[in-house]
């Protein structure tokens, strides 16, 4: 597709994140995870990391602070806390487009959408349930809690995402400032059920013969919240 595409590709690691996925959790952001590693683009960082890391929690409460103090973004050391990924999808890392926007100015980026209406009544039978009952978490895993409310429900969502119609308009705005911000030709935006053919194209690379990954229904998320197994719970 686009020459720096492929030199990008090429690289190492090195400390630098080649995609960043800015949707919003339930809109695809697991699978779109699983796709990208498949393509050669993982690890790909998620909120499954941080129950897997879970003293990352304190970097984004930091960061959620800092966030809100430092227009430049400089205090914020992202090396830290991205050093083993290639990419991200999902909160927390959504959370931050704009710092991310100015940390990774080479980075192609992904915005993952969803039928508003579905996407609120699956963000509420999951995450939303997830983050109201602590007391199913596991004590290693409550700080992690901790930090999911403080950015997404108590941040990205003002503590009113109980509110429906505020909800899809505060997604809704999400989107086109995303929209707005990002340069065309550096942003994908995409419906997961597209499957492999626009990411693809977008990214330069070949369509692979595995089929399309489909993460983390709503069902297998509350089945796994149920039994407690925090470490396989995220926003799809």
């Amino acid at each position: 597709m686009h020459e720096f595409l492929v030199k990008r590709f090429c690289m190492s690691i090195e400390n630098t994140l080649k995609v960043i996925g800015f949707g919003f959790p339930r809109t695809g952001t697991m699978s779109l995870k699983h796709a990208l590693e498949m393509l050669g683009l993982g690890p790909c960082y998620h909120m499954i990391e941080v129950f897997h890391r879970p003293a990352d929690a304190a970097f984004w409460l930091d960061a959620w602070q800092k966030q809100a103090t430092d227009a430049s973004f400089n205090s914020i050391d992202w090396g830290s806390v991205f050093r083993e990924f290639q990419s991200t999808t999902d909160c927390p890392a959504s959370g931050f487009w704009k710092p991310l926007l100015n940390e990774y100015p080479d980075a192609s980026y992904i915005l993952t959408e969803r039928d508003p209406e579905a996407w609120y009544t699956s963000f509420h039978n999951t995450v939303f349930q997830a983050m109201i009952q602590p007391e199913k978490s596991a004590d290693e895993y409550r700080d992690v809690q901790v930090m999911a409310k403080t950015l997404i429900l108590d941040g990205l969502f003002e503590g009113r995402f109980a509110e429906k119609k505020f909800a899809i308009e505060k997604l809704q705005d999400y989107s086109r400032q995303i929209r707005m911000a990002v340069p065309s030709d550096r942003l994908l935006v995409m419906d997961i059920s597209e499957g492999w053919k626009p990411l693809c194209q977008f990214l330069g690379l070949q369509i692979p013969t595995e089929k399309f990954p489909c993460s983390n229904t709503q069902q297998d998320f509350q089945n796994r919240l149920a039994s407690g197994r925090m470490t396989d719970l995220s926003g799809s």
